[in-house]
């Protein structure tokens, strides 16, 4: 998008960042130049000159302002883009806008009714859309679950949307698989993120599904019955020791137990490749 209005692309990220000693989410831009390259990424500033982040209390909150998925658009109808930011929370911020690449550093929690609009699961991934083709923006969200959820606006359009609590618009899978071989890959995975766009042109807008899962296979020199044997021999042992974390606040005792998960993740090495990716997948609108 052209996020200062000066006639060049502009690229623009989330990220999760360390911030004078908490985690902040800090968003990076790159700006255009007119050759059709870009800057050095840098944070971006609000009005204030001071970085944008979603401000968080204390550390129980620090869920708020990590991981930040942030998407220009004219939110509120004025001629200005604003920026619609998710979080690791699964809730979303909006920073409005006051023209020419400058926002306001006030982040503004994204309601739905009286309640925060929240998708199910966390990773708020907003892609804003006219999904239903009634002429105002929607918001449309991938999770850490699966799927793809839909917030309908209900405002009009070019007015300050007002937002249903999101539903399923793709149900998520009943469990998410973060590992499987090549040959298990049916569906989308987790981590899901989400775009629209009339692929087939026809007319329709379509759901682009991106995902996050990783391919195993047998370690070199492991037959595949061991590896079936070992891979649920290490199985048993993670859930036992994710277990024993239930419920467990002190730092301490946490430790141990987490040194063993470090461990186990070591050892499954020992009998399994893994490769680490996503498929893009493609919903068709009938």
């Amino acid at each position: 998008m052209d996020l200062n209005a000066d006639g060049h692309l502009d690229l623009l990220s989330g990220s999760y960042s360390r911030m004078e000693g908490s985690m902040a989410g800090l968003f990076q831009v790159l700006w255009g130049r007119s050759d059709g390259t870009f800057k050095k990424a840098a944070v971006l500033n609000g009005a204030d000159d001071k970085p944008l982040i979603i401000p968080s209390k204390n550390d129980d909150d620090v869920v708020e302002s990590i991981c930040t998925r942030p998407t220009a658009v004219d939110w509120d109808g004025d001629g200005d883009l604003d920026l619609v930011v998710g979080n690791f929370a699964g809730k979303f911020y909006l920073f409005l806008g006051e023209g020419r690449g400058r926002f306001a550093p006030t982040a503004h929690l994204i309601k739905a009714g009286d309640d925060p609009l929240k998708i199910k699961g966390h990773h708020g991934d907003p892609f804003v859309v006219d999904w239903d083709g009634d002429g105002d923006l929607d918001l449309l969200s991938g999770s850490d679950q699966g799927g793809v959820q839909w917030a309908e606006n209900t405002a009009g359009p070019k007015k300050t949307p007002e937002l249903k609590p999101f539903r399923d618009l793709i149900a998520a899978p009943a469990e998410v698989k973060w590992e499987c071989r090549p040959e298990e890959v049916t569906a989308p995975a987790g981590s899901t993120r989400v775009w629209a766009a009339d692929v087939t042109g026809d007319g329709k807008l379509d759901i682009l599904v991106g995902d996050n899962i990783s391919l195993i296979s047998p370690a070199k020199g492991v037959s595949d019955e061991e590896f079936v044997r070992r891979r649920k021999e290490w199985q048993e042992k993670m859930a036992a020791a994710r277990k024993e974390t239930d419920g467990v606040e002190d730092s301490e005792k946490l430790k141990p137990i987490m040194e063993r998960i470090n461990k186990l993740y070591e050892q499954k090495k020992e009998f399994m490749n893994e490769d680490r990716t996503g498929f893009v997948w493609l919903y068709v609108r009938k």
